[in-house]
C-alpha cells in the first residue's frame, strides 16, 4: 500500500473540515471494531488473517488444524509413500492451498516476464455455454491454463502479463497512473487455441470470514439486488445462479470472482482440481483434454485422489478463518473517511452489514451481525474491467461485489498491494479509478475531492 506520512498542519486542516462539513457518522458500521462478530480476533500482525474463530467448539477446531495441514501442505506426484497427500497433477498451478493463499491471504501478478505464476490463475472459454449454463473450455487447454505438470507429461505452455500505463487526473490536478493488463502466450504446447478465446486473469482473494458469507440466508441477498434499478440510483446489482454439483440443481452463486460458487465444498473441490490437478468425489475426473494424451495416460493417486473426509476438513478450515478487528474506528481521519465512503454512494455495493441466519453450516456461524462490504452481487464495472467472458449469468462486465474487510492489512500479511480481480491496481487509489459501469458515480466523486478528502477516505479503507 502506498501510505503517506500526514502532517500536523494536514491534520489539523482534517479535524476542522470533520467538524464544520458534517457531525460524525452514526452508523453503526463506521464504528464497530467487530468486522466479523463473534469470529473476529484481534491481531494486527502477518498471522492476521490465518486465526482460528474464537467461538470454535474443541472438536471442531481439532477438524480445524487438520484441513490447516491438508491447506498448507504440498501435494506429491503419484505413486508415492505419503499415499495420502499424491496425485498432484499431471498439470497444474501449484504444489499447495497455501501457495497462492499464502498465509491465508491474496495472492499477486508476476512482477516480470520471468518470474512464474503463483497466486494468479488464468480461466479460458469460448463462445457459448454448456449443458447447465457454465463456460465452455478451449478444447486443447480447458477451463484453466496450466503452467506446471509432473514428469513426463508437458505442461500447457507459458504465459506472460504485460501493462501499458495509462494516465488519469484528479480534478485539483494531480494525476494517478493506471496499469492496462494483457495477456499473451508465448508457449503453447498443443497449438494456437481457438479463435476467439477468452482469457481472464484472476488473483487468489483473501480467506478471511468465508463461512460467514455462506451462512447469509439467500433470501437477505437477494433483497438486496435491483436488477431493473427501480430505484434509479444507477447500481443494479443482481444474483448470480449456478450448477450446484452437489445437488445437481441450480443454486445462489456466492463465491468467486463472478459468484461462480455456490458453497465452500465446491469452491474447495473446484480449486483442488483446477489449481493442484487432485480429483474429488465431487470432481473425479482430471483436467486433461484430448489433445493432451501425456496427461490422460499418467499415473493417478487414487480415486479419488482426496477423500471426502480430508476436503470437509478443509471446508471447515475455510469456514472457520476469524476476522481481524479493524483498527483506528475511533481516529478522526477514519471518522471522516467513513462518511466520504457513503456520500460517494460506495456503500451501493460495498454492503457494510450483513447478518447470518439461524441455519449455519457450524453453529458458531448461526447469528452474527457482521461488517464485510459486500453485497455478493454482480454489478457492471463497465468496459475498463471487462474480461469479456460470461460465467452462468455473469456477463463479461459483470464481477461480484469485493468484500474490503481485511483490506488494510494486505501489505503486512501479503507484502504487496495489488487489488481487483487481476491485481491490476497497485494500490486502493488505482482500484477505485478503476471502477465504471454501476461504479462510475463513486468513481467521479473521489476523483472531484480535494486530496484532504481522498486520504481521509483511503484511511477509512486503511482501517478496514
Amino acid at each position: 500500500m502506498q501510505t503517506r506520512t500526514i502532517a500536523p498542519a494536514l491534520l489539523g486542516a482534517l479535524l476542522c473540515i470533520s467538524c464544520a462539513d458534517e457531525a460524525a457518522p452514526t452508523m453503526s458500521w463506521a464504528v464497530d471494531p467487530r468486522s466479523g462478530g463473534a469470529l473476529t480476533v484481534t491481531d494486527n500482525t502477518r498471522d492476521a488473517f490465518a486465526r482460528t474463530a474464537p467461538t470454535l467448539s474443541p472438536e471442531r477446531q481439532n477438524t480445524f488444524f487438520v484441513g490447516n495441514s491438508f491447506f498448507n501442505a504440498n501435494w506429491v506426484t503419484a505413486p508415492a509413500s505419503t499415499e495420502g497427500r499424491d496425485g498432484l497433477g499431471p498439470t497444474f498451478n501449484t504444489a499447495s492451498c497455501s501457495a497462492c493463499h499464502f498465509k491465508d491471504g491474496r495472492g499477486r501478478p508476476p512482477l516480470s516476464a520471468d518470474e512464474p505464476f503463483e497466486g494468479l490463475l488464468l480461466r479460458l472459454s469460448v463462445p457459448g455455454a454448456g449443458a447447465h449454463g457454465e463456460p465452455v473450455g478451449e478444447p486443447a487447454y480447458g477451463g484453466q491454463f496450466n503452467h506446471r505438470s509432473v514428469q513426463g507429461v508437458p505442461a500447457e505452455g507459458r504465459a506472460v502479463v504485460e501493462y501499458t500505463e495509462r494516465v488519469e487526473r484528479f480534478a485539483d490536478g494531480t494525476t494517478a497512473s493506471l496499469r492496462v493488463p494483457t495477456v499473451r502466450f508465448p508457449e503453447l504446447s498443443f497449438g494456437p487455441m481457438r479463435e476467439g478465446t477468452m482469457v481472464s486473469p484472476r488473483v487468489a482473494p483473501a480467506m478471511v470470514g468465508l463461512g460467514l458469507l455462506e451462512a447469509v440466508p439467500e433470501a437477505d441477498i437477494f433483497a438486496l439486488a435491483d436488477p431493473d434499478d427501480r430505484d434509479g440510483d444507477g447500481v443494479s446489482g443482481r444474483p448470480n445462479r449456478v450448477w450446484n454439483v452437489a445437488l445437481g440443481a441450480p443454486s445462489l452463486g456466492r463465491f468467486g470472482w463472478k459468484a461462480n460458487q455456490p458453497d465452500l465444498l465446491q469452491q474447495t473441490a473446484g480449486a483442488f482440481l483446477g489449481d493442484l490437478g487432485i480429483t474429488s468425489t465431487l470432481f473425479p475426473d482430471e483436467n486433461c483434454p484430448p489433445a493432451q494424451q501425456a496427461c490422460r495416460a499418467a499415473v493417478r493417486g487414487g480415486q479419488p485422489e482426496i477423500d471426502d473426509s480430508k476436503v470437509a476438513a478443509v471446508v471447515l478450515y475455510s469456514r472457520a478463518l476469524a476476522v481481524p478487528a479493524r483498527r483506528d474506528v475511533d481516529a478522526p481521519l477514519t471518522t471522516r473517511g467513513a462518511a466520504l465512503f457513503e456520500q460517494a454512494r460506495c456503500t451501493a455495493c460495498h454492503t457494510p452489514t450483513l447478518r447470518t441466519g439461524a441455519a449455519a453450516p457450524l453453529p458458531e456461524l448461526a447469528g452474527q451481525t457482521f461488517h464485510p462490504y459486500t453485497d455478493l452481487l454482480l454489478h457492471d464495472m463497465g468496459e475498463g474491467l471487462a474480461d469479456g467472458r460470461p460465467d452462468f449469468l455473469a456477463t463479461g462486465r459483470e464481477w461480484r461485489t469485493t468484500p474490503l474487510w481485511g483490506v488494510g492489512l494486505i501489505e503486512r500479511v501479503n507484502r504487496h498491494t495489488f487489488f481487483l480481480h487481476d491485481g491490476r491496481a497497485r494500490n486502493l487509489t488505482e482500484a477505485v479509478l478503476w471502477h465504471g459501469g454501476e461504479a462510475e458515480r463513486s468513481r467521479e466523486s473521489f476523483r472531484a475531492m480535494t486530496r484532504v478528502d481522498r486520504d481521509a477516505l483511503l484511511a477509512f479503507l486503511q482501517s478496514l
